[in-house]
């Protein structure tokens, strides 16, 4: 296993070097970059001359967009990254590896929330879709899964806004927190002020991702009942609850293993489009504001911090498979 897992680090330095190279690009090739975006109302009333504008490109290595100006720029950015510096980023000034750390926290607390939410409603209606195969429960549990898949998020979002906020003012609209607070508020009533906010967020996060999740396990369900082993256990005479929950189900944990490996960067790297349609001060949104802007290092700093979970997490789904099934070896 240590040979396996040392060629899986050295396949993935290769890797995180090709997406960091192609996402550099890809930014830097941009229509707009931030000094741009920045001084767009001085360059339209011509309050900035020329050769401001191009002092503050070179000020931010912004100047020269050919291909061996752009490769310099990234060989500077990647010697930083080996050093650990990540660069500063030009939007919200400050160490991107600062910004990162100090705004994921409401990210990693919503998405955890909407995670667990999402394994409790998924798994078991998925298990009862396959047991009452074309009945009213696989029915229902079909038509989740279809608005789960195939419900844009900004779309979901603006509806639930629309009616439990707007219609029925059960929810605030956006933000964290209710801006008129009195001083006197209590920790604890500041927090479930703050989780009052986050249930339209986390209600979306949680209809969006519960429809895969659920396909997959009465997919892998319907196969395994239908599997000589499970008539044997029926055979033997026990119990429905046990064959189906002890039995079928621990030979459907793969597929599920295998989705897993989405799960630490969704944790860490927040839903943009969600925390953007709510307000939510999140690292999402903070990443969908710098990628509007142009802001090389923190767009450059946010997906390779990604890209790192990703490997991460595809790897130890990986070794997991050697746990939920033991003739799995990881061999290669």
């Amino acid at each position: 296993m240590v040979k396996y897992i040392v060629k899986r680090l050295l396949m993935s330095i290769l890797i995180l070097f090709g997406v960091s190279i192609s996402i550099y690009f890809l930014v830097l090739l941009m229509p707009t970059d931030f000094v741009d975006q920045k001084f767009a109302s001085q360059i339209a009333q011509g309050t900035m001359d020329k050769a401001a504008i191009q002092e503050m490109k070179e000020k931010y290595a912004l100047a020269d967009k050919s291909f061996v100006g752009i490769l310099k720029g990234y060989t500077k950015w990647l010697g930083g990254v080996c050093t650990g510096d990540l660069g500063r980023s030009f939007k919200y000034d400050a160490p991107v590896t600062t910004v990162i750390v100090e705004n994921m926290g409401i990210s990693f607390g919503i998405s955890f929330v909407a995670l667990v939410l999402q394994f409790v409603i998924a798994i078991p209606l998925g298990i009862k879709a396959a047991y009452h195969q074309y009945g009213k429960i696989d029915y229902t549990v079909t038509v989740l899964t279809m608005m789960g898949i195939s419900l844009p998020t900004f779309f979901l979002a603006t509806l639930l806004i629309q009616v439990f906020s707007i219609n029925l003012g059960w929810f605030p609209v956006n933000g964290l927190v209710t801006a008129n607070l009195p001083v006197d508020t209590t920790p604890f009533m500041r927090f479930m002020d703050e989780v009052w906010h986050l249930v339209l967020p986390m209600t979306t996060l949680v209809i969006l991702s519960i429809g895969g999740l659920m396909r997959h396990t009465r997919t892998n369900m319907l196969e395994v009942l239908n599997a000589d082993y499970i008539r044997t256990a029926r055979a033997k005479g026990l119990s429905e609850r046990t064959v189906v929950y002890k039995h079928a189900f621990k030979n459907t944990m793969i597929p599920i293993v295998t989705m897993t490996a989405g799960i630490i960067p969704s944790l860490f790297g927040g839903a943009m489009i969600t925390e953007t349609v709510f307000g939510i001060p999140g690292i999402g949104k903070m990443a969908y504001d710098a990628l509007k802007l142009g802001d090389v290092p923190f767009v450059m700093g946010y997906n390779m911090f990604l890209a790192i979970l990703t490997v991460i997490g595809t790897l130890l789904s990986d070794l997991m498979y050697m746990v939920v099934d033991p003739r799995v070896k990881l061999t290669k």
